[in-house]
């Protein structure tokens, strides 16, 4: 009986030791890539960015469930990640179009109209722009 314990005690400690060296062997920072993209969603390539003195601009946009936005452009790079909820992206000219959910990641095109429209649910975005000071975002 008392060999028992002694195994017992033993598999215990030597499974906890196990644990915490897995812990211990554990990254303490972990990087993944969401994007790498030279070009839009729809396959245009990058051209530049703008001249000028730089300014990233990142904005959380919540967009109410089934709203259609208005045609836009936008000036310079931009990516779009999506928190929450699901939208479909268009663009004006040729109609293309992109369903995008939770997690999804979309690099945007530039000085092409385009609109999104949410879906059901609405949908929260986190959008990354790479501008200059004082460029306005869309137009």
């Amino acid at each position: 009986m008392q060999c028992r314990i002694i195994i017992s005690t033993l598999s215990a400690l030597l499974l906890a030791m196990s644990v915490v060296a897995a812990a211990a062997d554990a990254p303490a920072v972990k990087a993944e890539t969401l994007l790498n993209a030279s070009q839009s969603w729809d396959g245009t390539a990058y051209e530049a960015y703008p001249t000028g003195r730089p300014e990233l601009t990142v904005l959380r946009l919540t967009i109410a469930p089934n709203t259609t936005l208005p045609w836009h452009t936008h000036p310079m790079p931009n990516v779009a990640y999506v928190v929450s909820g699901e939208l479909l992206v268009e663009k004006q000219e040729g109609g293309a179009k992109k369903r995008l959910v939770a997690g999804d990641v979309l690099p945007e095109v530039v000085n092409t109209r385009h609109r999104g429209v949410s879906g059901d649910a609405g949908v929260v975005l986190i959008v990354f722009y790479a501008g200059t000071k004082g460029m306005q975002l869309s137009q």
